[in-house]
């Protein structure tokens, strides 16, 4: 098969038969599509010429991320093992074994500390626990000045107060001093007449 030149001058090699062939076949869906797909793969057996059911090193999540080299089932497998399945026993905060600090807060750590991050108050490189977002500076402040029991008693002093504060009021209030006024007629003519409301006049019941 000879060869021609593209527009730059440099030598191709033409397209074989065998080629076009290989690009434009269209394989039955099944094993025997997947067999003939890897059969002019430069590669050992793997999952899907062997008829496993587990993946080619190039479906492998890291295998896009990674130069070619490194994408071989041995190095992938080395470098990104499966998560282990441990038991509840063997690991009891499933998180790993990733040993957690204590869990404080960082309100109550000392504001005036010669920390790394004044503002988180944390040290460079110091871990964090797993559930760093119920801890942080900017987690919900935890109110700390009293606790539940006291806090009740004291709202219950202060509505007890409130009430013996009124109730004396109410006892000792003294009557009224003077007693409305009475006018003759109720001042119907000078309100407007009979559809007007008319004032206070005599016989009208005490208010």
């Amino acid at each position: 098969m000879g060869t021609r030149s593209r527009e730059d001058g440099l030598p191709t090699r033409a397209l074989s038969s065998q080629d076009i062939n290989r690009v434009t076949s269209r394989p039955p869906i099944g094993q025997d599509a997947v067999s003939t797909n890897c059969a002019g793969l430069d590669h050992p057996q793997h999952g899907c010429c062997s008829g496993s059911s587990r993946p080619p090193p190039s479906h492998h999540p890291a295998a896009n991320l990674l130069p070619r080299r490194h994408q071989r089932k041995k190095t992938l497998e080395a470098k990104y093992p499966d998560y282990p399945a441990l038991t509840e026993a063997e690991d009891p905060g499933m998180n790993g074994g990733y040993v957690n600090p204590p869990f404080i807060k960082r309100q109550h750590r000392d504001p005036y500390g010669n920390w790394w991050d004044k503002q988180e108050r944390r040290n460079f490189g110091e871990p964090v626990h797993e559930d760093h977002d119920l801890l942080g500076i900017f987690s919900p402040y935890e109110y700390t000045w009293t606790t539940a029991g006291p806090g009740a008693l004291m709202i219950g002093t202060f509505v007890a107060t409130f009430l013996v504060v009124v109730g004396a009021i109410y006892v000792t209030y003294p009557d009224r001093p003077t007693f409305p006024r009475e006018f003759e007629n109720g001042l119907q003519r000078e309100l407007g007449g009979a559809s007007a409301l008319r004032a206070r006049q005599e016989g009208d019941e005490d208010p």
